[in-house]
């Protein structure tokens, strides 16, 4: 009621002689509030202030630093809901706060400058009332932030520094306000950069200041604009020229006259800077000089010079310095992609100061670094290098580039006193050795040998470079233990540096050798599951199948020692188990062992995997593959599905829409390059198509595809040209028309023919399917047959056993059988033994011989006499005959006593 009652006060026409009256009721109402302000009394506050400043009259402005201050007492809340209700209104007291910055007093823009500050400093411990007695609650400490930031509060502040310019306290209170919005969220340090605030401040912190906290607190606006901004907005508006100019002149005075603390660790903020904006290439960076003082003071001392600005320049070996240090070696890194500063590393000798850290037998100086960070710059000049000294080839052959590198290697494998400290981020797993040291002059060799300079190579051979990291890989592997990310990588990059040496010249292949080939095939046996291990072994090994191919591959000597290590075959496994990604790098590499005669064997006798995959089989797989992948269309069965477009893929179908220039290679030349096809039918031409061993029928209709791949290819390239002709509106003349169709129709011809003998192929193996169906039906058949014929044997048997009368008539049936099977004629002088022998009868039944013995007549008392019978009972089923129990014989001897005998 009260500030509703000021306002209509204040807005009273009528009321304008009533000053004394409002400004009593404004100290009053300034006074009232002890705790803090509430959340639904601060549009009222806000409104007050905006009618006081519309008043301009100095005794207001007093009253308005009063309220002011108001806002720097917390917010209070009755209900816990308050936050989100007056959300809104708090947003829009907050944008009116900075645009009160209009008003032109000192005072009160201080004020505004410090509620700001305020509301990101922790609010003081009060003990408010209870809530449930009807007492208050501060807000959440995030409140007013989040507030803040939805306001646009900073983005209006960096508007009102154009009202500042005599202001100098106010303009130091405003930046430490700025310092705060940036440093807490990534939206305000937007809306500063919206605002084109980095420029700003930028052109202004050179300003007349006696503090030197205007170029301070400007800096770190910057540098938290770095951190959490958008980098490539800031890059771009510090890159005018007023800007660069203003840097220029901050760190020279910085770096010649700095010597307090917080100035070297200003000047190395203001380095970093400038070596964003060295990223952007249109910064006017060598316009405005700076590049080239820049050059000047990151050569020294490894360079000397005459400058004058030098002569009041000095190196304390600080820890400031020593960063400054680094932060040049990563300036000299941004501008290398600059091509238009080469000139400029030329005249300042950049390569020379670099590879003076890359000497290893450099002497310490008294006044010099300490040995971890001598080791940290020589880390560090040794990346740097990797980078520039491929830019600056003749600079790098006058400063014997080769030669110190060389002899840094050989330092790297000498065993002594000397270890890393691995304190640098470019020491990483290289702690107490000289690994790290290894890893970057391997990778500047690398870097250096893949420029294919032939006069740059020839030195490094000359100087025995093959051998030596040939020797250090058999070290390697001398030494054995499990490897690492940087193992791993030196290797990679021998390899590689390997390959760009031999890749061309004949001699320096047999240079490679054996045991260029023996540590190749001991890379080529490491298992596949490598793969994934994170640690690139990956890498690795596409790397040693490229040294196969640039080291190996042409040169006989080479080639015979890798085949005897049986090189083919670890390749072979390689391309059954490695990802797609490396197939077509292996593929090609055995194209190209297939020139040698020697190979084919090897490739004939290879069999992968468990099931012992055939070369000719694992190839029409991967043709099968790829077309898959490439979305030729097929059947399922494998089929040719267009005989108008054979083996054309889906991206050559989407490429043909367009009419391409002249100088771009088109699609249908572009697939026979960008997939292993070609590979596949070029390896089957040395295999040949014939008497393959392991296909399947399935292989069978990919491989005549295959065979004729050249034939559907050429008809492919002359489908494509008239194509091409139809899409620029060219008509061919009448003969080249005709010879058009009659090669479009030939084409078509081969196709249909592929087709039919794949027709062919699968109709076979269709009938030969059904064929070992009926086999296998009858063979079933014949297995219930058996059964049966087993069973009614069985049968037979059970009956003979048990009913006397059909015991006689097989009895009766076998000397038949005997009788029959006899010989009619006899021989004069021949001799016949009768079958009854004294009592004793020879019966055959079912296959074995029975003896019956009759039983003497004075044990059975007369004419029925029993029968002792030994009966060997055998199973059906056969096996060896087996003796019944004597209760079961003596069973049957009293089942068949009644049984008569003859």
């Amino acid at each position: 009621m009260e500030i509703r009652r000021v306002i209509e006060l204040l807005e009273d026409p009528f009321a304008g002689t009533l000053k004394e009256r409002q400004l009593f009721l404004l100290k009053k109402l300034s006074k009232r509030w002890k705790y803090g302000v509430f959340l639904k009394d601060l549009a009222g506050i806000f409104q007050i202030l905006n009618i006081c400043a519309l008043k301009g009259h100095p005794q207001f402005t007093q009253v308005m630093c009063d309220l002011l201050q108001i806002c720097r007492l917390p917010f209070l809340k009755e209900k816990s809901s308050d936050e989100l209700n007056y959300a809104t209104t708090v947003k829009e007291c907050f944008s009116q706060l900075g645009y009160l910055m209009r008003v032109p007093s000192t005072e009160v823009r201080i004020q505004i400058c410090d509620s700001i500050i305020s509301f990101y400093s922790p609010p003081p411990n009060t003990n408010y009332p209870d809530g449930r007695t009807g007492g208050f609650w501060p807000t959440s400490p995030r409140f007013k932030a989040q507030m803040v930031e939805r306001s646009g509060l900073a983005e209006t502040l960096v508007l009102s520094m154009a009202l500042l310019e005599q202001q100098l306290e106010v303009k130091l209170r405003l930046l430490q306000a700025l310092q705060l919005l940036s440093s807490s969220s990534e939206v305000n340090c937007d809306l500063i950069l919206k605002a084109q605030g980095a420029r700003m401040l930028c052109t202004r912190m050179l300003e007349p200041d006696p503090s030197g906290q205007l170029l301070f607190c400007s800096s770190e606006v910057l540098w938290n604009l770095l951190e959490k901004g958008c980098a490539e907005e800031l890059s771009s508006q510090l890159s005018e020229m007023d800007c660069i100019l203003c840097l220029k002149e901050a760190f020279l005075s910085l770096l010649l006259s700095g010597y307090r603390q917080y100035e070297l660790q200003l000047r190395n903020d203001l380095l970093v800077i400038i070596s964003l904006i060295a990223e952007n290439p249109t910064a006017p960076l060598i316009e405005s000089g700076l590049a080239k003082q820049l050059i000047l003071f990151l050569t020294f001392p490894e360079i000397k010079t005459q400058n004058p600005l030098l002569h009041s320049f000095k190196l304390s070996l600080n820890n400031e310095d020593f960063e400054m240090k680094k932060l040049f070696f990563n300036l000299i890194f941004v501008m290398s992609r600059d091509l238009s500063a080469l000139q400029l590393f030329k005249d300042g000798r950049v390569l020379l100061a670099l590879l003076h850290h890359a000497n290893p037998n450099r002497k310490v100086e008294r006044h010099d670094w300490s040995s971890i960070q001598q080791e940290e710059l020589q880390l560090q000049a040794l990346a740097t290098l990797a980078s520039v000294a491929p830019l600056l080839v003749d600079e790098y052959m006058t400063c014997q580039g080769n030669t110190r590198l060389l002899l840094l290697l050989e330092w790297c494998t000498e065993t002594d006193a000397c270890f890393g400290q691995g304190y640098s981020c470019h020491d990483a797993g290289g702690r107490g050795r000289r690994k790290a040291h290894m890893r970057y002059c391997v990778r500047l060799l690398r870097a250096m040998a893949a420029l294919a300079n032939e006069q740059l190579n020839q030195d490094l051979c000359d100087q025995g470079a093959i051998g030596q990291l040939l020797g250090i890989m058999a070290s390697f592997e001398k030494e054995g233990g499990e490897d690492d990310p940087v193992m791993v990588e030196i290797k990679t990059d021998i390899l590689l540096t390997l390959s760009a040496l031999c890749e061309e010249d004949l001699h320096r292949k047999e240079l490679f050798g054996l045991d260029g080939v023996e540590i190749v095939v001991r890379f080529l046996k490491l298992s596949t599951a490598n793969f994934y291990s994170g640690l690139g072994h990956n890498k690795l090994i596409l790397s040693t199948v490229d040294s196969v191919w640039s080291c190996i591959v042409g040169c006989y000597m080479t080639e015979d020692l890798f085949l005897e290590k049986e090189g083919v075959l670890l390749l072979l496994d390689l391309l059954q188990s490695c990802p797609q990604c490396m197939q077509n790098e292996v593929l090609g590499t055995l194209l190209e062992l297939c020139d040698n005669p020697k190979t084919l064997p090897y490739m004939s006798a290879w069999r992968g995997g468990q099931e012992g995959q055939t070369t000719a089989a694992l190839l029409t797989h991967l043709w099968r593959e790829e077309e898959r992948e490439l979305g030729v269309r097929r059947h399922p069965s494998g089929m040719i599905a267009d005989v108008k477009k054979p083996i054309l893929s889906a991206y050559q179908e989407d490429a043909s829409a367009e009419p391409l220039p002249a100088d771009r290679p088109s699609a249908s030349v572009m697939d026979v390059t960008e997939n292993l096809r070609s590979k596949i039918y070029s390896i089957f031409c040395h295999l040949g198509f014939e008497s393959l061993p392991g296909l399947t029928t399935e292989d069978y209709v990919t491989l005549v595809i295959i065979r004729r791949y050249l034939d559907f290819k050429v008809g492919e390239v002359w489908e494509e040209i008239t194509r091409r002709l139809e899409l620029e509106g060219v008509r061919p003349v009448s003969p080249d028309e005709v010879a058009l169709q009659a090669v479009a129709e030939a084409a078509e011809n081969v196709a249909q023919v592929a087709a039919s003998q794949q027709a062919e192929l699968l109709e076979l193996q269709q009938k030969k399917d059904m064929d070992e169906e009926q086999l296998m039906y009858s063979e079933i058949r014949s297995n219930h047959k058996q059964e049966e014929l087993i069973t009614k044997s069985w049968e037979h048997f059970v009956a003979k056993t048990s009913d006397y009368k059909i015991l006689l008539e097989s009895k009766k049936y076998q000397e038949n059988c005997i009788e029959s099977s006899k010989v009619k004629t006899e021989d004069d002088g021949s001799v016949f033994h009768p079958t009854r022998i004294s009592g004793l009868y020879v019966t055959n039944f079912c296959g074995r011989v029975v003896t019956v013995e009759s039983t003497p007549t004075h044990l059975t008392g007369g004419a029925l006499a029993h029968t002792e019978l030994a009966l060997e009972r055998v199973p059906i089923q056969g096996g060896a005959p087996q003796k019944l129990p004597i209760a079961s014989q003596n069973q049957e001897i009293l089942h068949q006593s009644q049984m008569p005998v003859k």
